[in-house]
């Protein structure tokens, strides 16, 4: 009795949660921890999709069980985004399934189609469902690496050729969490006919859809002509419309592979409480302007990040999209390691980032930066860190 289950001895030590841990303890203790750490949005979501909320929440008719696929108006409201934002045409009873955020959407599906011993494709560094998710189903890893260049399709090609049991999935996300690369449709492209070519399911991963900048928008995989035929997309209201504790994603896309995915849901879950689905319509249907506004703040807050932290000393490449920056540890304290950095940002400068090796081993020798404070904090954490830097003798850039 006193030997580990299984499938939590597949799981290894969350290190991330290490850094966490410490963040919760010195709050605790009454220390103002700027947490850069958690993608956790600190805007509010619009004020007319928390009235519809109110508004369903107060009928007494509306409190029993939901639909585990989600509500047909939801699931037809997620398909005319589809259409208005990437001109891809989805059938809400088919080809769209209401998820309890990406994250559940993502992990309900390695459960409906992986087996014990498939080998799947996921990149590395990567956020952390997109690999156990499927190691929890049972499936073995091959790592392929997220820079979208030349050596991402030699991993992919040699991954085809050398790995047994050949590979029945790959996981793909951009913008990347963490690293928020880009691709562009001329990517998705090659990656389609690839996929085809090698009869390879391909899982899409869009939650920073809307967080893009310098005027290029985000591309669907679902744009490709004939995607559908081999891949599904995950996407999130967490991050658009700031409802990220709200739990509502979709799966959108190949007609078996959701209905897999709901399949199994129907055994899991009753879906969302139907108030926040009713609300996450009026997200979808109503006015978009939030999205702008959003995206607009994220953008300032990536210019104001950049260059306060370049004056402290620590230089950041602008992340093109996302809420994410991907910062090299600086080039003196490289050998300390990304958990370690971010250990001692917390205890010395009351910053708190996430260490890159929490993401998989190639993340080594970066940390994650999350823009979820305000333009104030970024500017009190750029001073926090330089002086922890200057203390470690890294000199900033301007006194």
């Amino acid at each position: 009795m006193e030997e580990e289950f299984y499938r939590i001895k597949r799981l290894p030590p969350y290190v991330i949660a290490e850094v966490n841990g410490m963040r919760a303890a010195a709050r605790q203790a009454g220390r103002d921890i700027i947490d850069l750490g958690m993608g956790n949005p600190d805007l509010p979501p619009p004020q007319h999709v928390i009235d519809k909320l109110c508004e369903v929440a107060s009928n007494g008719t509306s409190h029993g069980y939901s639909q585990s696929k989600g509500i047909p108006g939801l699931r037809r409201a997620q398909a005319n985004y589809y259409g208005r934002r990437f001109g891809v045409e989805l059938d809400p009873e088919s080809e769209v399934v209401v998820t309890l955020g990406s994250k559940e959407g993502l992990a309900s599906l390695a459960t409906a189609i992986t087996a014990p011993g498939d080998t799947i494709l996921a990149p590395n560094p990567s956020y952390p469902i997109h690999t156990f998710g499927f190691i929890i189903a049972g499936a073995t890893i091959r790592s392929v690496p997220t820079t979208p260049d030349e050596q991402y399709w030699d991993a992919l090609d040699k991954a085809m050729r050398f790995t047994v049991p050949r590979p029945t999935v790959l996981i793909v996300n951009y913008p990347s969490n963490p690293t928020a690369e880009t691709v562009d449709l001329a990517f998705y492209e090659r990656l389609v006919a690839w996929a085809k070519e090698n009869k390879v399911w391909i899982l899409s991963d869009l939650a920073y859809s809307e967080l893009y900048y310098d005027g290029v928008p985000t591309p669907s995989i679902l744009q490709v002509p004939g995607a559908k035929d081999v891949a599904v997309e995950f996407t999130s209201l967490s991050k658009t419309y700031s409802m990220a504790g709200w739990r509502i994603g979709f799966a959108v896309g190949n007609k078996k592979l959701i209905a897999a995915l709901t399949r199994v849901k129907s055994y899991l879950d009753y879906g969302a409480f139907t108030p926040i689905q009713a609300a996450a319509c009026a997200a979808l249907n109503g006015p978009q302007d939030i999205v702008d506004t959003n995206r607009a703040l994220y953008h300032k807050r990536r210019d104001v990040m950049v260059e306060a932290f370049g004056r402290a000393g620590w230089e950041i490449p602008p992340p093109k999209a996302s809420m994410f920056a991907w910062a090299p540890l600086p080039p003196q304290l490289k050998d300390m390691g990304s958990l370690e950095f971010s250990k001692q940002l917390l205890t010395h400068a009351e910053v708190a980032v996430a260490p890159g090796v929490g993401y998989g081993e190639d993340g080594e020798g970066f940390v994650r930066i999350a823009m979820v404070e305000n333009e104030q904090r970024l500017r009190q954490a750029a001073r926090n860190v330089k002086r922890y830097l200057q203390s470690m003798g890294v000199n900033s850039t301007a006194a």
